[in-house]
């Protein structure tokens, strides 16, 4: 059963997988039914026009919004997608540095930085960095 706005179990800290149909979009869940994503500028929100501006645009905002904003009529669940193998920044750090990037502008790419690498990036910066790290010192 998809989660409701009364019950969807997200803790503050917790990515949020949407699924729309043609594609994905992630948020990272802040407390009190909000989200922070990342989101390319769109004037046309059908799920064809979503996805073109997803693959069109090189610039995106970091926007905090109610989690039904967000999730409209789309199914979504709760989705840590890397803990089994990295530990997570605690949990009100991991809110804190989301809500300090809201507003913010950053480069986008649908491949390389797209809003899954963003939250991630959010949840797990030190381990992911630290691995980085390890694999540029054994390449040299």
């Amino acid at each position: 059963m998809a989660p409701t706005l009364f019950d969807h179990g997200a803790k503050p800290g917790d990515l949020i997988e949407i699924f729309r149909g043609t594609y994905e979009h992630w948020a990272v869940y802040i407390g009190g039914n909000e989200v922070v994503h990342l989101i390319p500028p769109s004037d046309d929100s059908s799920p064809f026009g979503s996805l073109l501006m997803l693959l069109d645009s090189s610039r995106a905002q970091v926007r905090r919004q109610k989690i039904w904003e967000v999730v409209g009529g789309h199914r979504f669940e709760i989705n840590n997608l890397l803990d089994h193998k990295y530990e997570p920044r605690d949990r009100h750090v991991i809110v804190r540095e989301a809500c300090r990037m809201v507003s913010e502008e950053q480069p986008y790419n649908a491949v390389t930085h797209n809003c899954e690498h963003f939250v991630t990036e959010i949840r797990l910066t030190e381990q992911l960095r630290s691995e980085a790290q390890l694999q540029q010192a054994s390449a040299s």
